[in-house]
This record gives C-alpha cells, structure tokens and sequence, in this order.
C-alpha cells in the first residue's frame, strides 16, 4: 500500500494486488494515509497454490489491473 500510494504520489499510475481477505484492512489503510490506492482483489487463499492454479488468478486479475491503470475502472 505504501509504495502504490507513493507512485501514484509521484503521478506513476499504480495498482496493489491483494487477495479479497485483505479489503477491509487496505481500505482502512488508505484512509490512514489519507490515500485513495487503487486495488485489484483476487480470490483467497493463494498460499498453497500450484503453478497452474496462480497462472489462472493472474489470468483472470490482468484485465482489472489494465483497467485501473488505464483510467477506466
């Protein structure tokens, strides 16, 4: 979260990829840094995930990630 909220600070556009346990906290977070940090939530868990089962979130996150950064999410 701090390194997002840091680049977007420095007008790179950025996004944080984390896993649908963590929304509150990330947005609690952002609020404490006084941050809108843009995210792109996966299914949880991931610990424990084989190759082919990560390539598949990945797959499935990489739109949203496009769209954050693109501005049109």
């Amino acid at each position: 979260m701090h390194d997002t909220v840091d680049l977007e600070d420095r007008g790179i556009p950025s996004v944080f990829v984390a896993t649908v346990e963590f929304v509150s906290g990330a947005y609690a977070q952002a609020k404490a840094l006084g941050a809108k940090a843009s995210a792109v939530y996966v299914e949880h868990p991931i610990q424990d995930r084989t190759d082919a089962e990560m390539k598949g979130i990945a797959d499935r996150a990489v739109d949203g990630v496009v769209a954050v950064l693109m501005g049109s999410s």
